[in-house]
């Protein structure tokens, strides 16, 4: 667990503790009825706060981060994570707000992959590729949760099996999710996994952020920094040429703090192929931290709010999308509408299409073999 201390001016927090929602005393959480699924299926809604008045929500429904509340400069809490306030948004929707996503984040070339010899082909749902695990992935189903309390963090532990030849992936595969928030305003992802037959996994959080609040306009002001010196460019279909790239002198250098519209429209074919009618971010960053889960990966913050995120992750990869595909045809919760470029996400993971590229860091996993990987989402205000 990261130890880092974050001062703040006797000002700024005597007017943080005069915004204190009631219930912030202290670590807490409580579960409570988020509704049924079209099938009947109950779901569950577990709330975690900390003392500070930060608080994650939780839904069983795919393992999805559905809330998120985080203070400004002013101590004035908003909700900065794009989702739904019932389940049907979750089961209805496409673009995969808060979610975890499995079995392969990211895109598979074909939909297809071989291992030790046989071929496996997955659900075609993006164009020729396959998309987050398939249109029936982890955040398509209702996971089994039971919350968790330590000394210094509240949490929440969700597991779901997967079904052998589930979206045409081999193995029994069991994954658990661990969300866990503490003091430190540190909201953290673990995932563990194992599998009985050799199969191919590639987990991440499909959290999109706003950090002037969830539909409050668009995040091309925010300031972005990821902490790779190179990214894997890819072709017109959105895979992975296999090259890893310098972002030097391209529009993808966010190695200095950099607003996220600065560059988005620039003249240069990756963007084109992200968004081909305005540009757009929408590739795999190769971190520079190399897997440390104490280095700084990646940060962003509000000019106007003051919010910021720091992320930290143990994953060698990072998916930097700004959210190129929402129109402001989806309505969110609170009734908000989302709009083009109205969000950005940081999906920790290994790289896309790794099982069919050789050079990339492998995406096997074995029997006998654990899968582990762990994000901190760490908030402060600047």
């Amino acid at each position: 667990m990261l130890q880092a201390r974050y001062p703040l001016c006797l000002l700024g927090l005597s007017m943080m503790i005069a915004t204190l929602p009631a219930h912030a005393t202290g670590l807490s959480s409580d579960m409570k009825s988020f509704g049924k699924t079209s099938d009947g299926t109950p779901v569950e809604q577990y709330v975690l706060r900390n003392s500070h008045g930060m608080q994650a929500s939780v839904i069983t429904y795919g393992a999805t981060l559905q809330a998120l509340e985080v203070p400004d400069k002013h101590g004035k809490f908003a909700d900065v994570v794009l989702g739904f306030d019932d389940v049907q948004g979750y089961q209805n929707g496409k673009a995969y707000f808060g979610a975890t996503i499995g079995r392969f984040g990211n895109r598979l070339a074909n939909g297809a992959f071989e291992l030790d010899g046989k071929r496996y082909q997955v659900p075609q749902n993006d164009g020729s590729n396959s998309l987050h695990g398939g249109p029936q992935g982890f955040d398509k189903h209702v996971w089994k949760a039971k919350p968790i309390k330590s000394k210094d963090a509240v949490g929440v532990t969700l597991t779901y099996v997967s079904a052998d030849g589930e979206m045409g992936f081999p193995g029994t595969l069991k994954t658990e999710v661990t969300y866990s928030l503490n003091d430190r305003n540190e909201l953290r992802i673990d995932y563990k996994a194992s599998t009985d037959k050799p199969t191919v996994l590639n987990l991440t959080n499909h959290s999109y952020f706003n950090l002037a609040g969830a539909g409050n306009g668009d995040v091309l002001q925010q300031q972005a920094t990821l902490h790779a010196s190179h990214y894997t460019p890819v072709n017109e279909k959105l895979i992975p040429t296999g090259e890893l790239a310098p972002v030097a002198g391209t529009p993808m250098d966010f190695t200095q703090p950099t607003a996220i519209g600065q560059h988005i429209k620039a003249d240069h074919p990756q963007l084109k192929f992200a968004e081909p009618k305005q540009g757009g971010f929408d590739f795999n960053w190769v971190l520079d931290t190399r897997g440390d889960v104490g280095k700084l990966a990646a940060q962003v913050s509000d000019p106007q709010s003051g919010r910021q995120l720091q992320l930290y992750t143990s994953e060698p990869g990072v998916q930097f999308y700004t959210s190129n595909f929402l129109d402001g045809s989806v309505k969110g919760k609170a009734g908000k509408t989302y709009a083009h470029w109205s969000a950005f996400t940081l999906e920790t993971q290994h790289y896309p299409d790794a099982p069919n590229q050789p050079n990339f860091p492998s995406t096997r996993l074995d029997p006998g073999k654990t899968y582990t990987q762990s994000t901190v989402l760490k908030f402060s205000t600047q």
